[in-house]
């Protein structure tokens, strides 16, 4: 008995042990926080509201001037509304990194130190396509941040927020990273970091910061259905806020790359019937007419699979890649067309700072559809008068719908098809021809125009 219980007892010792080794594996952020703190600010904003109301809208002639002169309320004139967000310092001489958004149509900003000294700051410039704005103070000896490299880190790894969430300073939040190079709608430029680190209105701006205390991002935005922190937040990496803060800081205003296409992704589907043997770079599947594309002889079709040395694994890399290059650079880019690799020079240009094509609904008069049978789809020559509308040399309408193969492709009545794979449509009896030289079960690409835009979509031919 006397046995069993040493047994039972040096167990439970080894449990607390056990436990006691656990626990001193989980982070400890003290030192960090102590010594990285100083360097985040608080950002208060001012902006001057005209009020439209009160006496504005009665001219002094009118009859009733007077009445509501003397007996209406009036509101004045001007209201400040005032806004909160987070910065960090990044120079001993008072330059401050914060989000476009946390500055955006300010007329007073106020920065404010953790030993609570308050600055006014001037916006030395903002960039709405990253969302980075940098700030300045007239100060010196500030603690500043170190600056690390997000490429580095790895998903799974902690990182901790210090900011302002709804104005409670200095509020330290961490967490892990959850994904790395997300895109989101509208910010093809940031290839986001995303955390489950708490972030709230008032943190926007504020930095990220890996465990050995380096700044890799700004935090950014929130996927929220509350208004509050849900667990999934964003972080723009510091690699990508320094360039366009560098930019700020010597011109104010940030220049970018452009070369003219419109991009898809590239799927398994897609990669097959292009003759790829793996999904990879970037689909054209438009080029504007004397861009800097179309003028190196980049075609639609063309898979982009390289653009100045750098490799384009997804059609979210291509415009990350262009927008950093320089403006007048002649760089190479490494093409799939046609079953091969080709390489050809473009000289970038540049991004501008910040017509309507017709639709064809008509039928021709005189042919009726034919019903290609392995696409699924009743498809019609396009009339010159569509043809002129659209502005287009050849294609085909869709008139009809009916294979389940096309519509789960995303084929509607009313889009044309422009080509397929890197073969412009001319006529019926061509695209007829094309489509029985393919061998059953063989994905193709079909280039479709609808409404204003064009993407390529792939189709799985019948067996049969």
């Amino acid at each position: 008995m006397f046995k069993n219980f040493l047994s039972l007892f040096i167990l439970f010792i080894g449990a607390i042990l056990s436990g006691s080794a656990h626990a001193k594996e989980l982070p400890d952020f003290t030192g960090l926080v102590e010594k990285q703190g100083p360097a985040v600010v608080n950002i208060s904003t001012t902006q001057i509201v005209r009020n439209q109301q009160g006496l504005s809208h009665v001219p002094e002639g009118d009859p009733y001037y007077e009445f509501f002169r003397r007996f209406a309320p009036q509101m004045p004139r001007e209201q400040e509304s005032q806004s909160l967000g987070s910065g960090f310092i990044i120079s001993a001489d008072g330059y401050i990194m914060t989000n476009a958004h946390v500055v955006e149509s300010a007329d007073k900003v106020t920065v404010r130190l953790t030993d609570k000294r308050e600055f006014r700051a001037k916006v030395i410039g903002a960039d709405k396509r990253t969302d980075v704005a940098l700030l300045k103070i007239e100060a010196a000896g500030l603690p500043k941040i170190n600056v690390g490299d997000p490429s580095k880190l790895k998903v799974g790894e902690w990182v901790i927020a210090i900011g302002s969430p709804f104005g409670f300073d200095s509020s330290v939040t961490a967490g892990i990273v959850s994904a790395k190079g997300r895109s989101l709608p509208q910010d093809n430029f940031v290839p986001f970091i995303q955390t489950d680190v708490a972030i709230n209105p008032g943190n926007s701006g504020g930095p990220l910061f890996n465990m050995n205390g380096e700044v890799v991002g700004i935090n950014s935005q929130i996927y929220t259905r509350s208004g509050g922190s849900m667990g999934l937040s964003f972080a723009i990496p510091i690699d990508v806020a320094t360039q366009v803060t560098e930019q700020l800081r010597s011109s104010g205003k940030v220049t970018r790359g452009r070369i003219g296409v419109t991009i898809q992704e590239i799927t398994r589907e897609l990669a097959e019937s292009f003759g790829l043997s793996k999904p990879a770079g970037a689909l054209v599947s438009s080029v504007e007419k004397d861009g800097a594309a179309d003028k190196a002889g980049i075609e639609v079709s063309d898979v982009i699979l390289k653009f100045d040395g750098k490799t384009v694994n997804s059609s979210i890399d291509l415009p990350r890649i262009v927008a950093a290059t320089k403006p007048g650079s002649k760089v190479a880019v490494e093409l799939w067309r046609k079953g091969e690799a080709k390489q050809i020079n473009v000289v970038v240009a540049a991004m501008p700072e910040d017509g309507k094509l017709a639709r064809a609904t008509k039928k021709p008069a005189d042919d009726a559809p034919e019903m290609i049978s392995r696409l699924g789809i009743a498809v019609s020559e396009l009339n010159a008068e569509q043809l002129q509308e659209l502005q287009i040399t050849g294609g085909l309408l869709v008139e009809e719908v009916k294979g389940a193969v096309a519509r789960a492709a995303g084929l509607h009545q009313g889009d044309v098809l422009l080509a397929i794979g890197n073969k412009p449509i001319r006529s019926l009896a061509q695209f007829s021809e094309i489509i029985k030289q393919v061998p059953p079960g063989r994905n193709v690409a079909l280039l479709v125009r609808r409404g204003d835009s064009t993407s390529y979509v792939a189709i799985k031919l019948d067996e049969k």
